[in-house]
């Protein structure tokens, strides 16, 4: 399955996410590939630093210049990308093979108005290529005071958008992401058991819900 991971506004927090279902997919044994078609290039940064943690297990990611549609094809395990604006031509590619789009917004009004606009280029894009994905909206980076009400708008107004399947999960804005991403770890391996891991491992079970019961191998220690 292609699994594109994309909206149009920075920050949403696509590549945090694309790395840690990576992740989640290779260590229930999964034939799992990634590709970072973003310029900035972050999920490439942090799969770079996996690897020289000697963290596994470990798992391919592509740039734009590998020719990511032949190979996107060809796999016949899972696939995730991550896309951004800074390269429409590689999104809409990307969305042309895509089975579901994934998409984080994070709680704003400005980040509605852009996965609005992000809607109408999918529906663009994959009616020129006679597909029709799958589209997935969560909110990303929520509130975590229980007074600020702005997860529950941004949810409430993704709601009125066509075609959309809303997940009935968030992913809190928390310092463990920031933290297990810039060590080349996902949230669930570096700190789990914490509520960033099960909110992480909720949206997963959503995602992928035949591979909740997946016998995992033990982490890779720390230094190890």
């Amino acid at each position: 399955m292609i699994t594109v991971v994309g909206n149009l506004k920075g920050g949403c927090g696509k590549s945090t996410i694309t790395f840690n279902l990576a992740v989640w997919l290779a260590r229930r044994g999964m034939d799992v590939v990634t590709f970072d078609l973003d310029p900035q290039a972050t999920l490439s940064d942090a799969i770079e630093v996996r690897r020289e943690e000697g963290v596994t297990p470990d798992f391919p990611v592509y740039r734009s210049e590998s020719d990511p549609i032949r190979i996107m094809a060809k796999h016949p395990g899972e696939v995730l990308v991550d896309v951004g604006a800074s390269n429409l031509w590689a999104m809409r590619q990307a969305i042309g093979q895509a089975d579901r789009i994934l998409s984080p917004v994070p709680p704003s009004q400005a980040d509605v108005w852009s996965t609005a606009r992000f809607l109408e280029l999918v529906k663009e894009t994959a009616t020129a290529r006679g597909k029709r994905p799958e589209i997935l909206l969560f909110v990303n980076r929520a509130d975590t005071h229980p007074m600020l009400k702005e997860s529950n708008e941004t949810e409430a107004a993704l709601a009125t958008l066509p075609g959309v399947t809303i997940l009935p999960t968030r992913i809190a804005q928390r310092t463990a992401y920031r933290r297990s991403f810039s060590e080349g770890r996902a949230v669930f391996e570096l700190a789990p058991g914490s509520k960033a891991s099960q909110e992480f491992l909720e949206l997963a079970g959503l995602l992928y819900p035949h591979l909740n019961d997946a016998t995992l191998p033990p982490p890779t220690p720390k230094g190890a």
